[in-house]
């Protein structure tokens, strides 16, 4: 699990992919939106399709604002309350 993104209003935290669960057999992603404490967990083909949008968008050399406004993309999708464990 590494930490790939922090800003005010997101984190990003990736999952390396394990062949031992079927969940991080690609690997996954969780998005967390802080504003609002909720988040999204990306596994399997939404994971694959997030890493390659992630890529393509770092490549542009974006700023703070157009990362957020990336992930801002997923808010609909967002429906898990954070829990801290």
């Amino acid at each position: 699990m590494n930490l790939i993104y922090n800003s005010d209003q997101y984190s990003v935290v990736e999952f390396t992919p394990d062949n031992s669960t079927e969940t991080l057999h690609s690997g996954g992603y969780e998005i967390m939106d802080k504003s609002f404490n909720r988040e999204i967990f990306l596994a399997g083909s939404m994971a694959e399709v997030f890493r390659k949008d992630v890529e393509d968008l770092i490549a542009s050399e974006p700023s703070i604002e157009d990362i957020d406004s990336f992930l801002g993309q997923y808010d609909s999708y967002m429906r898990q309350p954070m829990v801290v464990h």
